[in-house]
């Protein structure tokens, strides 16, 4: 037992920094952030290692929008007069630009995937085509939860599923089991977030 938790620190460190993120997330707790911060520092290490590449971007992306999810909810709060930020619902507009902005984030990232490692001379990307869905899903559900639109539990549904099954299939389970607990934790925030409106 020792050796495992001595192998395998950085990632139970990061499980824990997530589910804690969850909790503040599902709460609508400013924190949340903070928490993003430390689980992205973590994990970019944690997915590198497992030549998971789009998964490692998505690190350092989560940690800026960690930063700007703070600035905004500090001020969005402000700005419609009440102590927190208010849950909105996405247009039918807005939902179209943001399916247009996945598909070619997914492009990119499907792209570079595919052809940069051969040029970088590092192992290829493993399982490239779910790991630009989850990426560029990833990317786009951050931004609606920055932006606190309810759906982006219903986007990290679909993302969290997905990517535990990739974390199973590439000997990730403490990984696995974190977005096991995502699944779970996505559909309780869209349930909370609901009432919330």
């Amino acid at each position: 037992m020792l050796d495992f938790l001595l192998n395998n620190w950085v990632e139970l460190a990061g499980t824990v920094a997530a589910f804690v993120y969850l909790f503040f997330s599902i709460r609508q707790n400013i924190w949340l952030w903070l928490c993003g911060i430390l689980t992205s520092l973590l994990y970019i290490f944690v997915f590198g290692e497992s030549a998971l590449y789009a998964d490692m971007g998505l690190q350092v992306y989560y940690l800026i929008v960690s930063i700007y999810g703070w600035v905004i909810w500090v001020r969005g709060g402000v700005s419609h007069n009440k102590s927190e930020m208010p849950v909105r619902r996405l247009t039918s507009k807005m939902l179209y630009k943001l399916l247009g902005v996945h598909t070619a984030i997914y492009a990119l990232i499907l792209g570079l995937l595919l052809f940069l490692p051969e040029q970088l001379g590092i192992q290829s990307s493993s399982l490239p085509y779910l790991d630009a869905l989850t990426t560029s899903a990833s990317i786009v559900a951050t931004w609606m939860l920055a932006e606190k639109y309810l759906e982006n539990w219903l986007v990290w549904i679909f993302v969290d599923f997905i990517s535990m099954g990739m974390y199973v299939y590439k000997g990730l389970d403490i990984t696995a089991f974190l977005f096991a607990g995502y699944t779970i934790a996505a559909i309780i925030g869209y349930r909370t977030w609901t009432k919330s409106e």
